[in-house]
């Protein structure tokens, strides 16, 4: 595999890693992080993390130009399938 990598690097050839990354849910959910908020207005968010039929799940594609050395994340919310892998390689 190194060997084709290099050879494609050569001839300036684009060389990328993709990597499917946990679908997560979309929508006010607990965070583990911190907000400060002023006292008496929090924000309201569903406390457990339980499939909603109403809200879509966030489906993020990674990739990565070993070449070029930058990198990008591409998040749908249709479907986890093949042809949303390669639209987010094309862009």
């Amino acid at each position: 595999m190194e060997r084709k990598t290099r050879a494609f690097q050569k001839t300036n050839q684009p060389v990328i890693s993709v990597d499917a990354k946990k679908k997560e849910n979309l929508g006010q959910y607990r965070n583990p992080g911190r907000e400060w908020r002023p006292v008496g207005d929090p924000e309201l968010v569903n406390m457990h993390d339980f499939p909603d039929k109403n809200q879509s799940k966030g489906l993020p594609y990674g990739v990565y130009d070993v070449q070029e050395n930058t990198g990008w994340v591409s998040v749908g919310t249709d479907h986890d399938t093949a042809k949303f892998a390669v639209e987010t390689i094309r862009r």
